[in-house]
């Protein structure tokens, strides 16, 4: 979710003019993937097929949150879908369809994933502050957690899960009168206790634990940086620092995921593109839209690596509608690399 300030975001929805905000190749003599080498590397997706078309109503389609089930369908949610369009899809990768999963008359969903707790899907509603739960056929819709953390309503944005089941939150809130106003939230899996583990924060979006679940991976959208919070064992904030500063140009830092070496894929809004760091910071590649299939597109804000797998599906958008499209990554797929 991204683009707009933060102040004015619901009202940009509410209008439908929200800006938020065989598979991979390599260019010639440009070593890609595990064992590769060269300080030019870029990764070509492929296009997979198009899963949405731009919303008459809203005037946009933003695909996010891609998330593998059990059963290896993959969910995208859809955040500028009006009532009675899907704003959750399940796609069959294989056979190219998507059929929706879920619709509501209320939700912006930005993100998804399962909670390795209840096994339900946890949605994030941007613009009422509100956490959601579905069952995984897409029913039984809860409302998780509602209202103020520490006196103030969030515009949650991504979410990761550590391993008991606790949501760690991205709250992608912006500037007021020049002070940066964004959050790293937890809430415990009752729903009934939400800390703030970071404050001060430039629109943060991309959230992700790494390998090790020692510590936190979160992007700030305005300040195109990615920072590290080391976590203590009661989840709770030990210290944080900048760990790498995005050049970006035009694009902004947008979802992140991470694979099995602990490889951050960090999504650019404002390119149709991916950068992709190892954990001490280093460019490793970047996963490129090619330009005969990059008309019409403007962000790659998300990907899904498959779990146990290395194929990679990519949710791209723009004007020309909502794409997945799929490549190589560096290394496996975990819990890191699907969803959120």
């Amino acid at each position: 979710m991204r683009g707009i300030p933060i102040r004015s975001l619901a009202a940009a929805v509410t209008i439908g003019v929200l800006a938020l905000s065989g598979c991979g190749t390599q260019t010639a003599g440009a070593p890609v993937g595990p064992g590769g080498s060269g300080d030019d590397r870029t990764i070509r997706a492929r296009q997979v097929m198009r899963l949405t078309q731009v919303h008459e109503e809203t005037g946009m389609t933003l695909l996010e949150g891609p998330v593998f089930d059990e059963d290896g369908r993959l969910l995208v949610v859809d955040v500028t879908a009006p009532a009675g369009e899907a704003k959750v899809l399940r796609v069959n990768v294989r056979k190219k369809t998507s059929e929706q999963l879920h619709t509501d008359a209320r939700g912006t969903y930005t993100s998804a994933q399962f909670s390795p707790y209840d096994g339900r899907i946890y949605l994030t509603d941007f613009s009422h502050g509100d956490i959601v739960s579905l069952a995984p056929d897409g029913g039984d819709p809860r409302t998780f957690f509602s209202g103020e953390v520490d006196g103030s309503r969030m515009n949650p944005d991504d979410l990761a899960f550590d391993r008991e089941g606790n949501l760690y939150l991205s709250d992608s809130r912006g500037m007021s009168e020049g002070e940066s106003r964004g959050r790293v939230v937890r809430i415990d899996r009752a729903g009934k206790k939400a800390t703030v583990l970071a404050d001060g924060l430039a629109s943060p979006n991309g959230i992700s634990f790494d390998a090790d679940y020692r510590g936190l991976w979160f992007s700030e959208l305005t300040r195109n940086r990615i920072s590290y919070l080391l976590l203590d064992g009661g989840g709770e904030a030990a210290s944080r620092h900048t760990a790498v500063r995005v050049d970006g140009g035009v694009a902004r830092t947008d979802s992140i995921a991470v694979d099995a070496d602990g490889n951050l894929y960090q999504g650019l809004h404002g390119r149709p593109a991916m950068a992709v760091y190892d954990k001490y910071g280093e460019r490793l590649a970047t996963v490129e839209v090619p330009a005969r299939a990059a008309r019409g597109l403007e962000s790659a804000t998300n990907v899904a690596i498959t779990p146990g797998g290395t194929r990679a599906y990519m949710t791209v958008s723009g004007p020309g509608g909502g794409y997945l499209f799929a490549f190589e990554a560096l290394a496996e797929g975990t819990r890191q690399s699907n969803g959120g």
